[in-house]
């Protein structure tokens, strides 16, 4: 018995291998998959804190790249929607097959390209989705005739001096049906570098996730490791 379960894992998705690192801690009420591409990578300190914090509230993480690191070098591979949404599609299921972690309710993190990814997805998935969260992203690249089947609670966060993807994310955000907030961190750029931006952040998504999978239809689902 220990209290958090780590293990590098390599997932297969259409005959690739993908890097990722899984953590559940003890008593997880849920797991939440990061959506990542580009130069916000497993690896980024940036969206390892994010994910420690979602940790500290009991909630597992699997920081993955959706591409190779030879497909990353390809600036065109990193807004390729379709080839995320196939890749997260993957990883969805591995998680959903996965004996450590098949009985949490499942989230989503997108951050830049990968929140068109988690829309798409969600826009076929989205009983299996039980909240999302985009942040300092481009919902804009997702299929906008799809994301009004979303059903999933999602969370957009932005910076307030950010005002190109600030609208971008407004325009989506008012097109979608389900549960939906709209978060504008004031006076934050694009990668909340100011002073307590970051930490604003993890506390809004941490909020929102457990907002989802712990009351009520949730609660039960929680593991030991």
């Amino acid at each position: 018995m220990t209290a958090q379960y780590k293990e590098y894992v390599e997932i297969k998705v259409d005959s690739n291998y993908l890097e990722g690192m899984l953590e559940v801690p003890e008593n997880a009420v849920g797991i939440v998959a990061f959506s990542l591409a580009g130069d916000s990578d497993r690896l980024s300190p940036r969206n390892n804190y994010l994910a420690a914090q979602l940790r500290k509230a009991h909630i597992g993480t699997l920081l993955i790249n959706l591409l190779t690191k030879q497909e990353n070098q390809i600036y065109a591979s990193r807004f390729n929607i379709n080839l995320l949404t196939q890749r997260l599609n993957g990883i969805c299921h591995w998680i959903e097959q996965s004996k450590l972690t098949s009985k949490l309710p499942l989230g989503l993190f997108g951050i830049n390209t990968g929140v068109a990814a988690i829309l798409q997805v969600a826009a076929t998935h989205s009983k299996g989705i039980a909240a999302m969260v985009g942040c300092r992203g481009r919902p804009d690249l997702a299929n906008q005739r799809t994301i009004k089947s979303i059903s999933a609670p999602t969370l957009f966060i932005v910076g307030g001096r950010d005002p190109s993807v600030l609208t971008m994310n407004r325009r989506v955000y008012f097109a979608l049906n389900c549960k939906k907030k709209l978060e504008i961190i004031s006076g934050a750029t694009h990668l909340f570098e100011e002073p307590g931006a970051l930490e604003k952040v993890a506390e809004l998504a941490v909020a929102w996730f457990l907002k989802f999978m712990v009351p009520p239809i949730f609660a039960h689902h929680s593991i030991k490791i």
